[in-house]
């Protein structure tokens, strides 16, 4: 067990004092795995402070320095993966496996992937004449604020940090306070690559310290991965002080499935998209619509499937199902599926905790499908951010978009069909800013991503995520003289 975690300011975890504190616990075991200092006033004052230091040593550093010090940074995290993924397994109550093969593989590509796009930077020039021309520069913004989610902490991280430092800014982190420990993991190795002090600080505590980031008038622009309720406060204290902000939030994501798509692989996929990190994710494709010829076959599949998933302790490897995050969310899950059996869905297997042995300490529910859903049941309807998937039925294309699109969400969408140019049709009329093709959940780095309506604002990724952390600067050049008719009284001299 870890005793005790601080906060990361100016390239050192700061020394514990009498202070504020909370508990992180290993959802899986209910036992404490660190006692985290939450920051004071003061100490966000500090962070800022270290920050503008920091920025104005890395916003003049060569564009080729700051690449050769991230990608350090990536490979010192990928040579960690084994360490990193058991305390995001500890931390998260997800897969030790899928920590291992998703969540650090992802962190490390993030960092990697923006240090090769940071000598890119560059404006553009353009002759106006033969006397005049202007050309544009693109600049940091300053001191951005991340603040991450619980289910993918040191993904998010990563994700927020390295498009961001690439582009000459500093950053200050607050992980949720569910799950604080892998981003002073990422503070460190950033630090050993190289990353000069108060560039990367991490920050710890509730939503208040969030509030605080967000209001502070040194922040210069917030990122935040989380639900809808807390982005759109987020979006309204951010609007005070004119800060550009990325959203992240929630989804409820159609998965369509034609009549003609390859039924084993779209049941391989419907269980992957609902079933990864037992549900805890935002592309979750919990709504899935099957042309109403294939339901009974593919139920049967997915069933099966199903219920192969061994639910189980978060660090063995053979584990698929963990742990979710908490006791209090645990119960919100278990609401929806009681929610569910109540409006008549039909409940084709789990639907219950599991508490089988030592799994009893700890938040685990059983892989749940339901059939026979309709667009108004509770489970439809609502983000649960758990294993439940609703299978629903269709009968024409037109049908299904409709009733796709039919949701305050838009953040992914999926097609499954043989017929490619139906399937770039539909991915054309879907309301959502990932929309996947026989497959699901793909997002490498090099793709933006976001999503429309209430799913969010703004990009991760790509290119996209890089202009989002610069400002453009036009400069104007005069060659000649400057013809200004308001001083023009007849006189030829020169001005």
């Amino acid at each position: 067990m870890i005793q005790h975690s601080g906060f990361y300011i100016h390239g050192k975890v700061c020394e514990p004092r009498p202070r504020k504190t909370f508990t992180s616990l290993n959802p899986a075991t209910s036992e404490t795995v660190a006692t985290v200092c939450q920051v004071s006033v003061e100490d966000i004052e500090d962070a800022v402070s270290s920050s503008r230091a920091g920025f104005a040593e890395w916003s003049e550093m060569p564009a080729a320095e700051k690449a050769r010090i991230m990608q350090r940074a990536a490979v010192l995290l990928r040579a960690r993966t084994d360490e990193l993924a058991e305390l995001e397994a500890r931390d998260t109550g997800k897969p030790l496996q899928e920590a291992l093969q998703i969540d650090i593989p992802t962190a490390a590509d993030a960092i990697e992937y923006f240090a090769g796009l940071t000598t890119t930077l560059h404006g553009l020039h353009h002759d106006l004449g033969t006397e005049q021309f202007f050309y544009t520069r693109r600049e940091p913004l300053g001191i951005c604020a991340g603040i991450g989610a619980w289910n993918y902490p040191l993904q998010i991280a990563c994700w927020k940090s390295a498009p961001a430092l690439a582009c000459g800014n500093t950053m200050i982190f607050k992980p949720s306070e569910l799950t604080p420990l892998t981003a002073i993991r990422l503070a460190e190795i950033y630090t050993e690559a190289g990353l000069p002090d108060g560039v990367f600080n991490v920050v710890q505590g509730d939503g208040m310290v969030g509030q605080r980031l967000v209001r502070h008038p040194a922040i210069s622009k917030v990122s935040f991965t989380g639900s809808v309720t807390t982005g759109q406060q987020v979006m309204i204290d951010a609007a005070s002080y004119h800060k550009p902000v990325t959203l992240e939030l929630g989804g409820k994501s159609p998965l369509i499935i034609l009549d003609d798509a390859e039924l084993d692989v779209a049941a391989d996929t419907a269980v992957q998209a609902n079933f990864l990190t037992q549900g805890e994710v935002c592309t979750q494709g919990s709504r899935v619509f099957v042309h109403h010829s294939l339901q009974d076959d593919f139920l049967r599949r997915v069933k099966m499937r199903t219920e192969k998933l061994v639910v189980g302790n978060p660090l063995d490897r053979k584990t698929r199902i963990g742990s979710l995050i908490s006791e209090r969310h645990l119960q919100k899950v278990l609401s929806y599926i009681q929610q569910a059996r109540s409006a008549g869905a039909k409940l084709i297997t789990g639907g219950h905790r599991v508490t089988d042995g030592l799994l009893a300490k700890g938040c685990f529910v059983a892989p749940t499908v339901f059939a026979d859903c309709t667009d108004e049941m509770p489970q439809v309807k609502d983000e649960i951010f758990g294993p439940v998937m609703s299978v629903l039925t269709f009968t024409d294309e037109k049908e299904v978009l409709n009733r796709a699109n039919a949701s305050e969400y838009g953040l992914a969408a999926g097609v499954f069909t043989r017929d490619i140019s139906h399937a770039h049709r539909m991915a054309s009329q879907l309301q959502a800013g990932v929309c996947w093709i026989n497959s699901w959940g793909a997002t490498p780095v090099e793709m933006p991503f976001g999503g429309f309506k209430a799913s969010g604002l703004g990009y991760e990724n790509g290119l996209e995520a890089l202009r989002q952390y610069t400002k453009v600067k036009s400069v104007y050049v005069e060659l000649g003289r400057q013809k200004l008719s308001i001083l023009d009284n007849g006189s030829t001299a020169d001005r």
